[in-house]
């Protein structure tokens, strides 16, 4: 049996280089539990919790059209639709539970849960 460990991706907006080329295309591997501790144990992260996505997205994504070698500053310079998109696409191929949001039924006052898909995909 063989795994699939590198993903393709199109980013809904494209990142923007410094040169205004906008890239869209690229390549996300599966994470490591190498990958996530190396990125707690980054000093970025631990000086700002939140940071965390972006060390190990930088880590994960090994291809951007035209873009050598990928790093947080890359990864800084998304638009936010972009960098929601990776975050969803990273949750579903590392198979980690996707977020959720609790609903309540107008017209019968169910409450359900729904999942969050920031890709508007299925």
């Amino acid at each position: 049996m063989e795994i699939q460990t590198v993903y393709d991706f199109t980013l809904p907006k494209g990142y923007l280089d410094t040169s205004g080329v906008l890239h869209k295309r690229g390549k996300m591997r599966l994470a490591t539990a190498g990958d996530e501790i190396g990125a707690t144990r980054d000093p970025r992260v631990l000086q700002n919790p939140s940071y965390l996505t972006i060390v190990i997205l930088s880590r994960v994504i090994t291809e951007i059209e035209g873009v050598d070698v990928i790093t947080a500053t890359h990864i800084e310079r998304l638009f936010t639709a972009d960098l929601a998109y990776l975050q969803d696409m990273y949750q579903r191929i590392n198979d980690i539970e996707p977020p959720v949001l609790t609903a309540v039924c107008p017209d019968c006052g169910k409450t359900f849960t729904v999942p969050l898909n920031f890709t508007g995909e299925g």
